[in-house]
């Protein structure tokens, strides 16, 4: 048994580990060498009172007569501690003829690869883009010599489109799955903060290594793992899954674990075409805004902007037009990070969020977006989220110059409806590179218009977001998947027995953590159904 305590709280200039304990010790009534273990397992930060910035901590410990300790307790901070996740379910009875395949290696695919691996179930996991070291070179052709590789780049390849983002691991479900993954992240290499901050996050040279250690976890423990290696079609005999092909070759299947990501839009065409229940799901669209990093740090920190205890600030803004009927909101939130050319399709430009474990390049930046749903889409089937997407990010290769290059407005700007001519102290981080543009010809007007309306709002919030040196860059479409692909309680598809649509890409998940929390979920109902032999 351990104990963990609650709320503890300690001031910016406060020694956090020594005053720690010392508190700790005091609360519980033991003496600090009476400890055998102690752990702490959240941090978050109170910047609500600029001049007097505040840690929140719950720790756990370990030490003698801790059953004692608890029933002598009156105070509701001191609870019993360890109700981490562990995979003790147990295998099911029915022969699996042929090993079960994953299809993708995001963090859905990831991590159900990794739990069928580890008991024994030997799968086949297959991505469609390259291994991180490679996937890194073809990124960079493309950011720097305009070299697209359709099959390889921010959105396809080992560790999925979160690899080449902020790496956060923030999320809003409540699953005990939860610290388990957070656990295989620090035993891959990330960082071991990310179990208890409470804004965590690993960033994109961090987490390649972390990737790649996670597939020679898989490969160790008998799974199989294919690069270049993509899903074409797949056969379905009496309602169940029958075979799939890949690289030409038809092979035999039973179990599919489906985790290709938001942006496989062949792979949802084909399902489409073989009949798999399917529809369109909302999702956003928008631009990026850039700022600079130390007006975020100022508007959160006050005077304790840059204080070397604290990291790069954050934001996250929210406003809805009742005129418009819609949401506008930041999304993916990346701290002194960049601007990325994030395109998968020839004749596109699509941007993307990255930053690096530090966090400190000059600049901030986050999408805004505009809520979209169904039905504004002029394709009434459940792929019509797909050619909305397309369409505006054809316009944006077109608007920005037909060569790669996006296009950017200062925000001042765009709201006096005029093409900029300089950059304030804002420069864009985006590679290939920038052209001045008129933003509201590669959107729809109701998402120009409810930018417009937002952006004067969230000034108020944050002095200066609307400011001379804030900066917009086009377009972000790749906010979630446009598809669901209808699935039952039990995981499986609901016309399609043996196929498990899983993570970001089927519509059931929305960040790294909560893809590859399905994805265990996924992999345990095959577990719990299926021997392993």
């Amino acid at each position: 048994m351990t104990i963990k305590v609650n709320n503890l709280v300690l001031d910016i200039s406060e020694d956090s580990l020594a005053t720690l304990k010392h508190k700790v010790a005091k609360k519980l009534g033991v003496k600090e060498e009476n400890f055998k273990s102690f752990k702490i397992i959240k941090e978050s930060i109170d910047a609500r009172k600029k001049d007097a910035i505040k840690f929140n901590y719950a720790v756990e410990v370990a030490c003698d007569n801790e059953e004692r300790i608890l029933n002598k307790s009156k105070s509701s901070d001191i609870r019993p501690g360890g109700d981490n996740y562990t995979p003790d379910f147990h295998e099911g009875i029915k022969k699996m003829h042929n090993r079960p395949v994953v299809v993708g290696m995001g963090p859905a695919g990831l991590f159900a690869g990794l739990l069928l691996a580890e008991r024994g179930y030997n799968p086949l996991v297959i991505e469609r883009g390259e291994a991180v070291e490679e996937r890194t070179k073809s990124i960079n052709n493309f950011w720097y010599d305009r070299k697209l590789n359709t099959e390889s780049n921010v959105q396809f390849g080992e560790g999925g489109a979160g690899t080449f983002s902020d790496g956060k691991l923030t999320t809003r479900i409540k699953d005990h799955r939860c610290g388990y993954v957070l656990e295989k992240l620090v035993e891959a290499g990330a960082p071991e903060e990310i179990a208890y901050m409470g804004k965590p996050h690993i960033g994109t040279d961090i987490l390649k290594d972390v990737v790649r250690n996670i597939r020679e976890r898989i490969k160790s423990y008998g799974g199989e793992v294919r690069f270049s290696t993509k899903l074409e079609d797949i056969e379905i005999k009496n309602g169940e899954l029958y075979s799939i092909t890949i690289d030409g070759q038809q092979v035999p299947c039973e179990n599919m674990i489906l985790a290709t990501g938001h942006s496989a839009r062949d792979t949802y065409e084909m399902l489409f075409k073989r009949g798999v229940s399917m529809s369109p799901k909302p999702f956003a669209i928008g631009y990026r805004i850039e700022h600079p990093q130390i007006l975020i740090d100022e508007n959160q920190y006050g005077k304790f902007a840059a204080h070397p205890k604290l990291r790069a600030a954050d934001y996250k803004l929210t406003y809805t037009s009742k005129e418009l009927d819609r949401g506008i909101y930041s999304f993916c939130m990346c701290p002194g990070g960049y601007v990325v050319a994030a395109a998968s399709e020839e004749n596109a430009v699509v941007v993307n969020g990255m930053s690096n474990y530090k966090r400190d390049n000059v600049n901030a930046n986050s999408a805004l977006v505009v809520a979209i749903s169904p039905q504004d889409f002029e394709d009434t089937t459940p792929l019509g989220g797909i050619e909305f997407q397309r369409r505006y990010e054809r316009l944006a290769f077109e608007v920005g110059g037909s060569n790669y290059n996006a296009p950017v407005q200062r925000v001042q700007d765009f709201l006096k409806d005029r093409v900029s001519k300089n950059f304030g102290k804002t420069e864009p981080t985006y590679t290939p590179g920038t052209e001045f543009a008129d933003l509201r010809k590669c959107a729809p007007d109701y998402v120009v218009n409810a930018i417009k309306e937002a952006l004067p709002v969230f000034d108020r919030r944050i002095p200066g977001y609307a400011g001379e040196d804030a900066l917009l860059t086009g377009m972000e479409t790749r906010t979630s998947a446009p598809v669901k692909i209808n699935r039952n309680e039990e995981y499986e598809s609901v016309n399609v027995k043996g196929l498990y649509p899983t993570g970001e890409g089927a519509g059931y998940a929305g960040g790294i953590i909560s893809a590859a929390v399905d994805g265990l979920r996924v992999a345990e109902k095959i577990i719990t159904e299926y021997s392993p032999k």
